[in-house]
């Protein structure tokens, strides 16, 4: 029966990381280099096993402790049954998917005390580590492309900051949200010329109404927007000078 106790209870962001890694260290072993030892022992014919990962970088295959609920989170139950089921590389990949998603969550339980930057930060320290079922299926993490918009932004971001980051997040949820949730940015037009226009336009928004316009239409280019401390658009500008009139 596994010893999955909670005796041994990290609470800095260094002592979960570290907590976090030892284990990851040994199921990752027990995936590749002792693949042969840890197939054997799960045998269909034994009842339920799981997969552990101690912090002492030993890995254990056996049944879940008997506490209800348990210390800590326990690993998926039953990786025995489906071994002779299933290819044997793809069985390896399924346990090695569970096995990332125990990791998380006893890193995680470890740190229910954590504030949110301390969260980001064991987030951050361990989405540097290859992911166990990436390891074991020899796939290469992808590095994160910068986009288009981020382009826009680093051109575009000076005094006119706030409505040009709006006008990304729009395109950027856009992308990838579902086509429901797409008819809703979509009823963003421009206060001028009423359509939508395409991506990759310069937008800029009135600090009075709080319309959006094409920058072609009320004749702003993003350079000129840069020295332009409140923008309103031609509609609110002549109420002004009606006003004052």
């Amino acid at each position: 029966m596994a010893t999955n106790s909670s005796s041994h209870s990290p609470r800095t962001v260094e002592e979960i990381f570290k907590d976090f890694s030892a284990r990851h260290a040994a199921v990752l072993r027990a995936l590749t280099s002792d693949v042969e030892e840890f197939y054997s022992q799960c045998d269909p014919e034994r009842d339920n096993l799981c997969l552990y990962g101690h912090p002492n970088d030993s890995w254990e295959v056996a049944v879940p402790a008997e506490e209800v609920p348990p210390e800590l989170p326990e690993p998926v139950l039953g990786i025995n049954f489906a071994r002779d089921g299933m290819e044997r590389r793809d069985w390896l990949s399924l346990v090695a998917m569970h096995t990332d998603s125990w990791l998380l969550s006893v890193a995680f339980y470890f740190g229910a005390r954590l504030n949110r930057n301390e969260r980001s930060r064991v987030f951050t320290l361990i989405n540097d580590l290859p992911t166990v079922f990436e390891a074991v299926t020899g796939r290469k993490p992808l590095k994160d492309k910068p986009s288009v918009d981020s382009g826009k932004k680093s051109k575009n971001n000076a005094k006119r900051e706030k409505p040009m980051k709006a006008n990304q997040r729009l395109h950027e949820e856009s992308d990838e949200e579902d086509e429901g949730n797409e008819d809703e940015h979509e009823e963003t037009l421009c206060g001028s010329c009423g359509t939508n226009g395409n991506d990759d336009e310069f937008w800029i928004g009135c600090d009075i109404c709080e319309k959006w316009f094409h920058g072609k239409c009320v004749k702003i280019t993003p350079a000129k927007a840069q020295s332009i401390k409140e923008y309103r658009c031609p509609s609110c500008s002549n109420k002004r000078a009606k006003h004052m009139g």
